[in-house]
């Protein structure tokens, strides 16, 4: 099972310009078929408070993009996006994709990042959201969800074996979010992959760092401060036979 994380410099509010860079750099490690592939949050358009600027209805060009995307590939796919719901509401999304390019599932980030103004902008979700791939339950989140322990455990309730948090995470806060994925990787016995984008916009600089985390926190793969794209493979049966012989999840049950 082969899990990959893409960071890139995202042009701000530039649609154009980021579909085909993110096109190259995937293109560049040519995935593998079924391999699970994860952009940062907002990929196409940087954290942008332009919601009414920024935010497509489903089907649109960013969706056609990611659905086209993975189908070139044959791989599963996780990007974010603005996105307008039934109510026309814009959300911070996380959309999911199958090879043959069906938009399997899709997250609203559930904890808005109040200093930078999202809750004005932006509506928030109301639950984790899971789906399966390759015989492993996934459970995404977004950027600043990552500060709030609960949301994973509610989460944790159906025992997800990975956890992907995608992100546009300052610079000068990337200590917390390295400690961040760590905990959380820990604390769920399941592996975690943290995509984040590098690269500044008009407000804040980026590092990068996005990295693979395995369920004891150790760091499986660090992307550092560049373009390009970080792989790992996922061991289920390593991970079982770990989380049997210390069942710490089953005692979320008791007390």
């Amino acid at each position: 099972m082969n899990v990959i994380a893409l960071q890139h410099d995202i042009a701000w509010e530039d649609k154009p310009s980021n579909f085909p860079k993110v096109r190259r750099l995937l293109g560049e490690i040519e995935p593998g078929k079924d391999s699970l592939v994860v952009l940062p949050e907002m990929f196409a358009t940087g954290f942008s408070m332009n919601a009414d600027t920024i935010a497509e209805d489903y089907g649109g060009p960013t969706e056609q993009f990611l659905a086209a995307l993975a189908t070139e590939f044959s791989i599963y796919l996780i990007a974010g996006a603005a996105m307008r719901g039934r109510d026309s509401q814009p959300r911070n999304k996380a959309l999911v994709f199958s090879p043959a390019g069906e938009l399997l599932a899709s997250y609203a980030k559930m904890r808005l990042f109040t200093p930078g103004g999202e809750p004005q902008h932006y509506r928030a979700g109301q639950r984790p959201v899971v789906f399966r791939w390759a015989g492993c339950t996934v459970s995404p989140f977004i950027c600043y969800d990552l500060r709030f322990p609960e949301i994973f455990r509610t989460a944790a309730a159906h025992r997800p074996e990975l956890f992907v948090v995608i992100a546009n995470w300052p610079e000068k806060r990337i200590e917390h979010w390295m400690t961040l994925l760590r905990a959380r990787a820990i604390e769920n016995q399941a592996y975690v992959v943290g995509a984040n984008r590098m690269g500044s916009d008009p407000f804040y600089d980026y590092a990068g760092r996005s990295l693979i985390i395995d369920p004891q926190g150790e760091i499986m793969a660090d992307a550092g401060d560049s373009e390009g794209c970080i792989r790992a493979g996922l061991d289920l049966a390593a991970l079982q036979k770990y989380r049997q012989g210390l069942p710490f999840l089953e005692d979320m049950k008791r007390g």
